[in-house]
């Protein structure tokens, strides 16, 4: 038995699960991984987060403290071991909104509005004392997919995205929770308005401009979100939130800095950590990408990324490869 499976016992012991049978039910492009406990018909959540790879749980428990506070639905924490990086949550359910879309396809407007109600929500809710997206900020991001994805120094890239920022969408003022797609959100069609949405992986929660997490959720680098549905979902967000006329050249602003941060995200996971599921990913970040810097708005940024980064074919995929 290893180290951390010892600690694991250990903890769920301690807790009253040690006979419960586990099951891994995902792994993140982080050190983390989750584990479904059950008996019977009971079933928990295991995070294990290993403080030896870096990782932290608690920011988690901050953010989901916020994130109830705000009337809204992550896992309840159950038990924790900071020091070991264990905690136990409430199963929302196995249905995230990815798979709800997947086998339902007629309810994809009724299930994307549900997880667009959560985010219109967050625009009201106080933003606390976290890190800010301001346009330095984002610039000084895309230094990541200089060294991982361009393999070269971008210093054009980084000051063509903060200029485009400081215009587009110059102010960081809402709580954004960062991996806000479908796979992190889970459907409960058995509860009511905003419970319908099970909220996961937002322990690196940010404060951003407004749009943030909608470009996430619309600009998936994991699917294809229909563009009828993301337009219609644009206009919900914008309406309901009184974003004005410039709203959606400062979301294609958002989408492309997030884009172009994970091209150098994916490819590090690839080269560096083994992870090659997200090299398939890669062509569909670029293609969101370059639906983002269509946008007039975007003209010199668009120069830039085409100057400097290469698009994914197949040789720059195999280079990807460890």
């Amino acid at each position: 038995m290893s180290d951390r499976d010892t600690a694991i016992t250990a903890f769920l012991a301690q807790t009253g699960h040690a006979g419960w049978a586990r099951q891994v039910i995902a792994a993140d492009a982080s050190s983390r991984r989750y584990l479904r406990l059950t008996r019977g018909t009971k079933s928990i959540i295991l995070m294990d987060a290993p403080p030896a790879t870096g990782e932290d749980i608690r920011p988690f428990i901050r953010i989901a403290n916020v994130l109830v506070s705000a009337g809204l639905h992550p896992p309840a924490i159950l038990a924790k071991d900071v020091t070991q990086g264990l905690l136990l949550l409430s199963d929302l359910g196995s249905q995230d909104v990815a798979k709800r879309v997947e086998h339902h396809p007629t309810e994809v407007t009724q299930v994307y509005r549900a997880s667009v109600d959560v985010l219109i929500h967050l625009t009201k809710v106080a933003p606390p004392d976290l890190p800010r997206l301001t346009p330095t900020v984002a610039g000084e991001m895309l230094a990541f997919t200089g060294e991982h994805y361009a393999q070269r120094p971008v210093p054009d890239l980084i000051a063509a995205m903060t200029r485009a920022m400081a215009q587009l969408a110059p102010n960081p003022n809402i709580l954004a929770l960062r991996d806000y797609h479908a796979e992190n959100l889970i459907w409960r069609p058995d509860q009511d308005g905003l419970a319908r949405i099970g909220v996961l992986d937002f322990q690196d929660a940010f404060i951003a401009p407004l749009g943030y997490d909608l470009a996430s959720l619309l600009r998936d680098a994991r699917r294809d979100v229909p563009d009828d549905i993301c337009t219609a979902m644009t206009e919900y967000f914008s309406t309901a939130t009184g974003a004005g006329p410039d709203f959606p050249a400062q979301l294609a602003c958002l989408g492309a800095q997030r884009n172009l941060r994970i091209l150098g995200v994916f490819a590090r996971l690839a080269r560096q950590m083994d992870k090659t599921r997200y090299i398939p990913m890669i062509p569909r970040v670029w293609s969101q990408l370059q639906k983002d810097l269509a946008h007039p708005a975007l003209t010199d940024l668009r120069a830039v990324v085409a100057d400097l980064l290469p698009a994914p074919d197949a040789a720059l995929l195999t280079r990807l490869q460890p």
